[in-house]
């Protein structure tokens, strides 16, 4: 079979969902039996993600081969339980850079460099990447809307490959806005129409429309838009908000989603086998009134995108424990001895993640005082985990001065210090330890209880490590390395034994969790908030500012 190709485009106004929907094809394709992979175009000029502020562009998710890249590869891979690479995250700032690079080894042999063709001859080397590999289908979604300036290369790439390649090997999924007017109580096809002629004027025919709303769309809506859209009824596809982000695939499928790609690429695997996501959506819709509430103390609360992967793997967490879970979203300057007790009180579990940068640190060393001392379950990620040792080493050990050589470069007793391979760059984009690495788990540890065997893989992102002089003195306190690198050298996950639950890792286990296999130490933090009886309001008053 050929290698097929699925390119989603978007209208209107950002933020309707491509990524979710190309996820979601993803999913009913696999379901199908393809093997299947995604990948996303970003039009801005930046090489990758790397070096963005978490407020202009939510997390950096990281691939096990070390990719710093878009949000949108955590959705893929939640929803196509497929590892993705570097491959899958391309930035226009990779293309000029690849492209200029070429031109000054020679390789363009003296010619102009123009964007057509050696712009978009780069693009399509990307999507073609996948080519003479046992990848059957490549969705590609392109970031922005359609008449973006910076997105018009991709744009032309991808006609191109309509072009090259052949007509039932290519299909075009556009996905715009329908509008309802509460004023005139109807839905408004006119942005939808305009935003495909902005696409066909740029040489691309969509073959389905997939439509955002929150109303049903009605059937003179849907013939208005095949008319004036140039696509068959059958292709206006009604994608409307759902209870829970994991049922789109369903919603999409029951719609005609699945079947409208199998037809435009004459797939022959037509039926597919949807019951395994299906028990999981009916497990979750079984979950009764049941629920613990989380806390995720962070510095860059102003957008909820910045931890998003933390909050699908609490999510994950709450599936697996049968209970609902609402999160609500801290800011760690807010916290400090007076008010720290006020802002946690009405939680059964607390979770420091990661970040950079020295503001709203002491408010996260007096939240996970907190925790500890009140036997509050608790879980630290990367930068969190620093934290619990630096907040251990001042109010257990007694060191008052401790902290991470990141913060102060006169502490005595720097308990977090800068990578040895990392002491010599000056450069910030990619330079991190970054992706995948084996770490070795201790006999008789929750970790080892927590995951199961001895030996994991876990996707880091940090500079700084734990800093074994101070081991033994910490060990001796109470606060055990329980998971190191397969040379002992670098601790990776440090737990506190005379806790319910006080564990903390150097990696990001967000990024591996699925909604149906969820990343241990989160489905080990859930279960102890729920064994935890606190204080709660009666009427079960609580805001959860992170529902799906």
């Amino acid at each position: 079979m050929n290698t097929k190709y699925v390119f989603v485009t978007g209208g209107v106004v950002s933020g309707l969902g491509k990524g979710i929907t190309a996820a979601s094809l993803g999913r009913l394709l696999k379901n199908r039996g393809y093997k299947v992979t995604i990948q996303k175009f970003d039009p801005y000029i930046n090489v990758d993600p790397g070096t963005m502020s978490p407020y202009e562009h939510g997390e950096v998710f990281v691939t096990e081969d070390g990719a710093e890249t878009d949000l949108d590869l955590g959705h893929y891979e939640r929803f196509i339980d497929e590892n993705l690479t570097h491959n899958s995250s391309v930035t226009m700032g990779k293309i000029y850079s690849s492209v200029i690079e070429k031109e000054r080894r020679g390789d363009y042999l003296g010619k102009t460099v123009q964007v057509i063709p050696h712009i978009t001859n780069e693009i399509k080397e990307k999507i073609y990447s996948f080519e003479n590999t046992d990848t059957d289908i490549v969705i590609t979604e392109v970031g922005g809307t359609v008449g973006d300036i910076e997105g018009l290369s991709i744009i032309e790439a991808i006609r191109q490959v309509g072009l090259e390649k052949n007509p039932e090997d290519v299909v075009y999924i556009h996905v715009t806005l329908l509008p309802y007017i509460f004023g005139s109580n109807e839905i408004k096809s006119k942005p939808t129409q305009h935003s495909v002629k902005e696409l066909q004027s740029l040489g691309i025919k969509p073959d389905i429309l997939v439509c955002r709303t929150e109303q049903d769309i009605p059937e003179s809506i849907r013939e208005k838009l095949a008319l004036f859209c140039n696509v068959r009824k059958s292709s206006v596809i009604q994608n409307k908000t759902a209870e829970n982000l994991y049922a789109v695939p369903l919603m999409l499928e029951e719609e005609g989603l699945g079947r409208e790609v199998c037809n435009h690429l004459r797939l022959d695997k037509y039926i597919p086998d949807n019951r395994e996501w299906q028990k999981m959506i009916d497990d979750i819709k079984k979950i009764g009134d049941k629920s613990v509430n989380i806390a995720i103390v962070g510095k860059y609360i102003k957008l909820e995108d910045s931890y998003l992967s933390v909050i699908e793997s609490i999510h994950h967490a709450g599936f697996a424990n049968k209970v609902k879970v609402n999160i609500k979203l801290i800011d760690s300057e807010t916290i400090n001895p007076e008010t720290v007790k006020e802002k946690l009180k009405d939680f059964q579990g607390i979770i420091v993640p990661g970040g950079f940068g020295n503001r709203g640190i002491e408010g996260k060393i007096e939240t996970i005082k907190y925790a500890r001392e009140n036997n509050i379950p608790f879980l630290g990620i990367c930068l969190g985990m620093q934290m619990a040792v630096v907040e251990f080493a001042r109010n257990v050990l007694g060191l008052k001065d401790a902290n991470s050589a990141e913060f102060s470069e006169t502490t005595q007793n720097p308990v977090i210090h800068v990578m040895e391979d990392q002491k010599k760059i000056d450069k910030k984009g990619g330079t991190m330890r970054l992706g995948a690495y084996p770490c070795i788990l201790k006999d008789g540890t929750l970790a080892k209880e927590l995951y199961g065997t001895e030996k994991i893989s876990e996707r880091h992102r940090h500079r700084y490590e734990y800093n074994n002089e101070y081991k033994e003195k910490f060990e001796d306190a109470g606060l055990i390395c329980s998971g190191t690198s397969p040379d002992g050298k670098l601790v990776e996950i440090v737990e506190y034994r005379k806790h319910p639950y006080f564990i903390a890792g150097q990696f990001h286990p967000e990024f591996k969790s699925r909604p149906n296999r969820p990343a241990p130490l989160f489905v080990g933090l859930v279960r102890a908030a729920k064994a935890v009886s606190v204080n709660v309001n009666e009427d079960g008053d609580f805001d959860n500012n992170c529902h799906h």
